[in-house]
């Protein structure tokens, strides 16, 4: 019912909803326009009333118009709110599925026959390339080659251009593996493809961009269809998807992007702010607007924000959005230190089932972590407290079977469903068949997944009747379109999710756990850049809270461990009773200096003269510094000085194969310092 109201809403009610800046944004309806957009200012929002102002002023044929976005989710909002507004027929999608509709479509006319299927993952095509070259891998090689396959391609960088590529760069190959094997495995890797008959998700994006460079016809369809694009999150975009959307463009302008500098954290997945940063000098007549009014957090989350930013060394941070917060101010931020990972946990665990006691819905709390290893310890203590918990990047929605089954019936019950009755019901009805009752049953495991993912169906179709009055027909085509998509419907738990796979989310309540030297930032980040993109990390982390927001770590892995760990360098200054950040002077990819306090005490002669041997080492064979040892592990050693190979093969990292090469040697080196030191 909404929607049909919106229809009547006049352009200038349109803008009404809006703030000045916002309402700049959706007045600008034509030529190149850039929005810098801070986390919580409300993007998502002024886009779409850009988008519905532009059709209500006839200036926008809707059909006309491609909406980009990078997740499914994402696009599924921006098609909700649209629709909210009134306005149908836009094409809201992510990179991959615009092109892939685009290469279905074309490829029969231009290239002949059906497309070729596409491989949902690379690792089996990965592990055969690797085979055919006689190297051994594991699941682990597995992926970090797959990573670095698929970094090659959105990077538009060849194998024969691989080697130098990193080179100039200064990216490391996998561990275990040099640049030239890797080039070799990439070679191999599209061998194995052509023979199976199949692409990757790379190719969709690559034979679709040239198709278009090189048709001239195919790109004139397109053209004619699409005049109007907007670009979300464009601080991520690699230069693949550039390359698309330079040949959707053609020699046009109107071209509206949307980012924020402080949230590039897809880097190693070859996505890159430059596009961003440089979107004033590619259209000199560009107009750049700034939204920084926050509308998601208190006051107290965006001063930690903007705090976590302000503390980073100048030549490693991108231009800023200062954010200013407009919600009224909130509670203390928390902070807390435990004496392990398991009492970090436990202790979480009780102050979510205290939130939960006060009124706070499971769906609106998430713990955040750096890595997914980090959730086994949280989804432990959640159930052992019988908290029901979803850990985001596991099994798709769509593709469990109880949703599988959820929707065949609810198909079947289109034919002998009364209309009269509530949509709810028909749901509830159909649902109940495959177990579901409107008590949840206790405890975990698969029977409460199974509640949970069938409960999501039940509360969509309760949002669904009270703000549209949909129809069951129009609830499964709803339900159809968002499987499609994979927009998920929303499961009633605790989030569980790590940093990264926050991005695009909120919540009211956020732990943010696992802070310390080491997880954040992560121990493999060696480089100035690497590390300046873990503090964006953490700022996104920050900035999902919308009320309530805590920061903890705990001081070692278990009660008996004799690794210590201390607090994240990015929070000096911003925990309770921590110095300010200080100039520091740089070596290597270590900091020295009270700002950022490494792990332990750090014996900076034994590291310096690590660092030696290791990088002759590294001259002499020709492998990466990194591939000998990292500076992590080299940060290791100088801290807790193993003198027997059983204490050497408890540093992280240092695994079986560098103990059996370098380890006699590193412990030669280390008694050697003792020796004449102590």
């Amino acid at each position: 019912m909404d929607a049909m109201n919106s229809q009547l809403l006049s352009p200038d009610e349109i803008l009404s909803a809006l703030d000045p800046e916002q309402r700049e944004v959706a007045q600008a309806l034509t030529g190149p326009v850039c929005v810098l957009a801070g986390a919580g200012t409300g993007k998502t929002r002024a886009i779409t009333h850009r988008i519905a102002y532009g059709v209500r002023t006839g200036t926008y044929v809707p059909n006309s118009v491609l909406a980009v976005t990078f997740t499914a989710r994402a696009a599924g909002e921006m098609r909700t709110r649209l629709r909210d507004l009134g306005v149908v027929g836009v094409q809201a999608r992510t990179f991959h599925a615009a092109a892939l509709k685009q290469l279905s479509y074309f490829w029969p006319k231009v290239i002949g026959g059906a497309p070729p299927r596409i491989m949902e993952h690379k690792a089996q095509a990965v592990a055969e390339a690797a085979r055919r070259l006689g190297l051994e891998v594991d699941r682990v090689a597995i992926r970090d080659l797959s990573t670095e396959v698929e970094w090659g391609k959105v990077s538009m960088v060849s194998a024969e251009n691989y080697e130098k590529a990193c080179q100039s760069i200064g990216r490391p190959a996998p561990v275990g593996f040099d640049h030239r094997t890797v080039t070799r495995l990439m070679t191999a890797y599209e061998e194995v493809k052509e023979l199976r008959g199949v692409i990757d998700f790379e190719d969709v994006l690559l034979l679709l961009g040239g198709m278009l460079a090189d048709n001239r016809a195919m790109a004139n369809e397109v053209r004619s269809q699409y005049r109007r694009f907007v670009v979300d999150e464009y601080q991520d975009v690699s230069p693949l998807q550039q390359f698309v959307l330079d040949q959707w463009l053609g020699d046009r302008k109107e071209l509206c992007v949307v980012g924020d500098p402080s949230q590039t954290i897809y880097s190693f997945t070859g996505a890159t702010p430059h596009h961003l940063l440089t979107f004033g000098k590619k259209y000199e007549d560009a107009s750049t607007i700034r939204l920084v009014r926050d509308y998601r957090s208190t006051p107290q989350i965006v001063e930690l924000a903007n705090g976590l930013l302000k503390n980073a060394p100048k030549k490693t941070s991108y231009p800023v959005l200062e954010l200013v917060a407009q919600r009224e101010s909130g509670k203390k931020i928390g902070f807390s230190t435990y004496s392990d990972d398991e009492a970090e946990a436990s202790s979480i665990a009780a102050r979510i089932k205290r939130n939960l006691a006060a009124g706070i819905k499971a769906q609106d709390i998430a713990i955040l972590y750096r890595t997914n290893a980090q959730s086994e310890a949280f989804e432990t203590a959640l159930s052992d407290a019988s908290i029901s918990y979803v850990v985001r990047g596991g099994e798709r929605f769509f593709a469990r079977k109880d949703v599988r089954d959820a929707l065949v019936l609810l198909r079947g019950a289109v034919r002998s469903a009364d209309p009269a009755d509530p949509l709810t019901t028909h749901v509830s009805n159909a649902v109940a068949n495959l177990g579901w009752s409107a008590t949840p049953p206790s405890g975990r495991g698969a029977a409460r997944e199974r509640w949970d993912a069938l409960n999501a169906l039940v509360s969509l179709a309760q949002d669904m009747e009270s703000k549209h009055g949909t129809s069951l027909p129009e609830f499964i085509a709803d339900l159809d379109e968002r499987a499609r998509n994979q927009h998920a419907p929303t499961v009633d738990g605790v989030t569980l999710a790590s940093l990264h796979a926050a991005k695009g989310l909120e919540w009211d309540v956020v732990y943010l756990a696992g802070l310390s030297e080491g997880l954040m930032p992560i121990s493999l980040a060696e480089t100035d850049e690497a590390v300046a993109e873990e503090r964006r990390l953490l700022y996104v982390g920050i900035t999902r809270a919308r009320i309530e927001l805590e920061l903890s770590y705990s001081q070692s892995r278990s009660g008996g461990s004799r690794a210590p760990r201390s607090m994240s360098r990015f929070l000096r200054g911003l925990w309770p009773n921590t110095a300010a950040p200080q100039t520091s002077t740089q070596v290597g990819s270590r900091y020295f200096g009270r700002d950022i306090p490494m792990p332990g005490d750090i014996d900076e002669d034994l590291y310096a003269r690590l660092k030696g041997w290791r990088d002759s080492v590294a001259q002499e064979t020709g492998m990466t510094k990194s591939s000998v040892l990292p500076t992590a592990v080299l940060e290791r050693l100088a801290t807790s000085r193993p003198t027997s190979m059983e204490g050497l093969m408890r540093i992280r990292s240092i695994g079986q194969d560098r103990a059996e090469r370098w380890g006699d040697t590193v412990l030669g080196l280390i008694k050697d310092h003792l020796e004449k030191n102590f």
